[in-house]
């Protein structure tokens, strides 16, 4: 009895230490995320590395500065035009991004209706996906044609249908893949019905967005014509001699750096304004 006693006790004490006597054990191994560079990046349907987008801001902001200060020599103007210079790739990229998105949104119920269609007949979920290579609607089927390589080449499910998820950068697709990835793991023979739920819903949410878009769209029409239509008789005024010359002044310094600032915030309230939320991506 006093060795059974002793013993718990050693193991207790072992238990309690072990964190400090083997750490490196107990450390999970964390896959490194992405950078948000690397992500907009991807989800804009580029697969260039994050150091190019690096290089076009830095390269947008050095021409758009040097052309507006050759054209007004106004110093205080040629900094402002530089700034929205450098933010003119990052704006291409996240308005690509929304494109995609909402040309995607109205292809995928088409994908859940396919997949349906194969499940039905007795094929196999694998090659199912892999038959969207030609099936699929005609953006979305490179990233398809890439699962079907991968799917050929290594015979395994999980790893192609991870890069697949990553090529395709979509949070509809997130779910439909993480949804055949379970199904696949645990069996059952609801995948259809879940499917075409999916599809029901986002066909639906699609069709709800368009109209709500459509409605205001007014919204970011007019917070660019706000915000653009100064700039443009500042650049006119500045193009004449008094005018470059009261714009170089201290006064006319702050006033245009304020106007600059004025213009970002209220610019930015318009947006959020009439912005829809998106759905974000869980399952990355």
């Amino acid at each position: 009895m006093t060795l059974l006693v002793g013993a718990l006790l050693a193991m207790g004490v072992v238990l309690t230490a072990s964190p400090w006597l083997w750490p490196a054990g107990a450390r999970r191994v964390r896959t490194p995320r992405a950078g948000a560079a690397t992500r907009l990046l991807r989800e804009a349907g580029l697969r260039a590395d994050a150091r190019v987008l690096l290089v076009a801001v830095a390269a947008g902001g050095l021409v758009a500065g040097s052309v507006a200060w050759l054209v007004t020599g106004a110093a205080a103007f040629a900094v402002v035009v530089t700034i929205g210079g450098a933010a003119a790739p990052v704006a291409f990229l996240r308005a690509r991004r929304h494109r995609l998105l909402r040309l995607r949104r109205g292809l995928w119920p088409d994908v859940c209706d396919l997949l349906i269609a194969s499940i039905r007949v007795g094929m196999p979920l694998p090659d199912a996906v892999a038959a969207l290579e030609e099936a699929a609607p005609g953006p979305l089927r490179p990233a398809f044609a890439a699962f079907a390589r991968d799917l050929h080449a290594t015979g395994r499910f999980d790893a192609a249908s991870a890069d697949l998820k990553e090529a395709l950068a979509d949070p509809v697709g997130d779910r439909i893949i993480e949804t055949m990835r379970m199904a696949r793991e645990v069996g059952g023979t609801e995948l259809s019905g879940v499917l075409r739920a999916l599809s029901g819903s986002v066909r639906a949410e699609a069709a709800l967005r368009a109209e709500v878009e459509a409605r205001q769209s007014w919204i970011r029409g007019a917070a660019v014509l706000g915000a653009v239509a100064p700039w443009v008789i500042l650049v006119l005024l500045l193009l004449r001699p008094e005018g470059a010359e009261a714009y170089t002044s201290p006064e006319g310094v702050i006033l245009i750096l304020g106007g600059a600032a004025v213009s970002f915030v209220a610019f930015r309230i318009m947006l959020r304004i009439g912005r829809l939320p998106e759905p974000r991506r869980w399952f990355r």
